[in-house]
């Protein structure tokens, strides 16, 4: 597997970061897989080569984290050998104490998050999604506190405008505090809004690319329907993902991944994973698996070099969206 580095950082992560909102607890999500079930895709990610390991408080209500912490210790090796990042922001109960980027909710968050992993830090923690409530400098001092204290080493984002991204870029810059490194963003083939200008800033400023939702949700596997949604408990319950894909575009374009699929002998998920991982600025897409031939598939992406010309059919179809993803 190979490895770059995160970013403008000096820290080595594999091309591929396992997504672990599947493992947890199945009452959050009827798809998600219990602990001994996600034990086999931690073990073969190791064996694998995998080192990058993406999960939230808010997944399965605590339980990925739980799930993740024990599979790490019992697969990866020793604790300097992996990289963990988890998330901050989401509701974790119905206070309003218990959500947002405030930094008593980051202080206290932090502290569960590793509880419930059982480690002394994580590698990268990143706020899940922009808070219009909380002051920036606010949220930058707090996560510059968690690293300060030892609790995490890097500090990261997830969805929002790239005008909101660069204002805490500016702001930790200007208070001398620690900077966000890593953007985790919606991108994948029927959804490129992002290439407008969060792409751009990330490679401008030497930022992190780790796409969530490579496949869109599953839909570039090419087993999704307009009637009925498709097959898989996951395809016919995830409303999310009805809200966000299925137009007739989208639908186009998945059958010009399937054309070359077709041509390569392969699934189309492997052409749609290379296809990201060619991108410029991509770090590491993270790719959730419910099945094994799920992470069979985004480890074989890693060997598959698209030739230019595929580049070019994958990307025609394309027809814009409204943002999506960022609440």
């Amino acid at each position: 597997m190979e490895v770059t580095n995160l970013g403008s950082t000096g820290l080595k992560v594999s091309r591929i970061c396992l997504g672990c909102m599947t493992y947890g607890s199945p009452k959050w999500r009827g798809w998600v897989l219990g602990e001994e079930e996600a034990q086999p895709f931690f073990r073969r990610a190791v064996e694998a080569g995998i080192n990058f390991f993406d999960t939230a408080d808010v997944y399965s209500m605590g339980a990925s984290e739980e799930v993740t912490g024990r599979a790490l210790k019992e697969f990866a090796g020793p604790r300097d050998s992996y990289v963990v990042a988890t998330k901050v922001f989401m509701p974790m109960g119905p206070s309003p104490l218990q959500g947002g980027l405030s930094r008593k909710h980051i202080l206290h968050a932090i502290d569960a998050s590793l509880k419930r992993l059982g480690m002394d830090y994580v590698d990268l923690y990143q706020i899940h999604r922009f808070d219009p409530t909380v002051p920036i400098e606010e949220t930058i001092e707090a996560l510059h506190d968690v690293v300060k204290a030892g609790k995490a080493l890097y500090v990261g984002a997830s969805s929002m405008y790239a005008w909101q991204f660069a204002k805490y870029l500016y702001r930790a810059d200007a208070m001398r505090m620690t900077r966000f490194v890593s953007m985790q963003n919606h991108y994948n083939l029927v959804y490129r809004e992002e290439e407008r200008e969060m792409m751009p800033l990330c490679r401008e400023e030497g930022i992190a690319v780790i796409p969530w939702s490579p496949l869109a949700r599953g839909f570039l596997a090419g087993n999704r329907r307009r009637q009925d949604k498709g097959e898989t408990a996951r395809a016919q319950s995830d409303e999310f993902a009805h809200t966000m894909y299925y137009q007739d575009a989208d639908f186009a374009l998945v059958d010009r991944v399937s054309e070359i699929a077709q041509k390569r002998s392969v699934p189309n998920a492997q052409v749609a994973l290379a296809w990201l991982l060619q991108r410029k600025g991509v770090t590491a897409p993270i790719v959730g698996a419910s099945k094994l031939h799920h992470l069979e598939d985004a480890i074989a992406a890693t060997s598959l070099k698209l030739e230019d010309a595929e580049m070019k059919a994958l990307s025609e179809p394309y027809v814009p969206h409204r943002v999506l993803g960022h609440r």
